[in-house]
């Protein structure tokens, strides 16, 4: 895999690294329960439950986060991952909007709507940054 970018896709790729790693620890401390919000409905609907999916998704994303940032040598890999997690938690935010749930600020329907377009932003940004856009669409060739 290449390891191949721009001084401009680096920094890119740390900023997302450390927006991970901050959005981890508000899944782990003060965001616990607004990050519950994005649980989707049709998942069991216990605090309890809900409590270990923001945790279990709040260890994942610091621990991608620190990928993104110290794992230079496999930051392809990292990107990649990052960019499935993404589309793994996507169900959350259509939960959120689908059911009129309010968290983050997201207090109408269309904020809540809106949000969904910038998934496929943090995707993209995930792939670019890290070369995996490249080397994907290199790998299809």
């Amino acid at each position: 895999m290449s390891n191949t970018t721009s001084s401009t896709q680096n920094l890119f790729r740390v900023i997302l690294g450390l927006l991970m790693m901050m959005a981890g620890i508000g899944h782990l401390t003060f965001q616990r329960e607004e990050f519950q919000a994005q649980v989707p409905r049709w998942l069991p609907t216990s605090e309890a439950f809900m409590d270990f999916v923001v945790v279990a998704s709040g260890v994942f994303e610091i621990l991608l986060g620190l990928a993104m940032v110290f794992l230079v040598k496999h930051k392809v890999k990292a990107g990649i991952a990052l960019a499935i997690f993404y589309v793994l938690i996507f169900p959350g935010n259509i939960s959120q909007y689908t059911n009129g749930i309010d968290a983050f600020g997201l207090d109408t329907d269309l904020k809540r709507f809106i949000r969904l377009f910038f998934q496929p932003v943090l995707i993209l940004w995930a792939l670019w940054s890290t070369g995996a856009l490249k080397y994907l669409t290199n790998k299809q060739k």
